[in-house]
C-alpha cells in the first residue's frame, strides 16, 4: 500500500469513527466542564447536571474567546448534522493543518540539504 492510499483510509476511518460517535455522545458534560461545574457547587461527581447549569467566570481583564465550534457542533437547529458536518470540518482541517506543516519541514530539509552540497 502506498503512502496516498494508506493517508486517505485513515482519513476515512477518523470520519467514520466521528460520525458514529456523535450519535453516541453524552450532552451531560464531561473533563473540563464537568469540573468547573462542580467547583461551582452546581453539579456533584457522580450525579447529574441540572439543566439551568452554566459555569460562571470573572475574565474581566483576563483572555477569554468564543469556540469556533462550541461543544463539536454547528447549534442546536441542526443536532446531530450539525456535529457530523463539524467533525467532519475538523478532522479535514486537522489534517490539513499537519500536511502543510509536514510539507514545509519536507522542503526545508531538501534546501539544508542542497545547500551542504554546494
Amino acid at each position: 500500500m502506498d503512502n496516498k492510499t494508506f493517508i486517505i483510509i485513515g482519513i476515512a476511518i477518523a470520519i467514520i469513527i466521528g460520525v458514529i460517535a456523535v450519535f453516541f455522545a453524552s450532552g451531560d458534560p464531561d473533563g473540563l466542564e464537568s469540573t468547573a461545574l462542580m467547583i461551582q457547587g452546581q453539579k456533584t461527581l457522580t450525579g447529574g447536571t441540572p439543566p439551568d447549569a452554566g459555569i460562571h467566570e470573572n475574565a474581566d481583564g483576563k483572555f477569554a474567546y468564543s469556540a469556533p465550534l462550541p461543544d463539536y457542533s454547528l447549534g442546536e437547529k441542526l443536532g446531530p448534522l450539525g456535529g457530523i458536518i463539524a467533525i467532519v470540518a475538523g478532522t479535514l482541517l486537522a489534517f490539513g493543518i499537519v500536511l502543510g506543516i509536514s510539507k514545509l519541514l519536507v522542503a526545508r530539509k531538501k534546501a539544508q540539504k542542497s545547500e551542504a552540497n554546494q
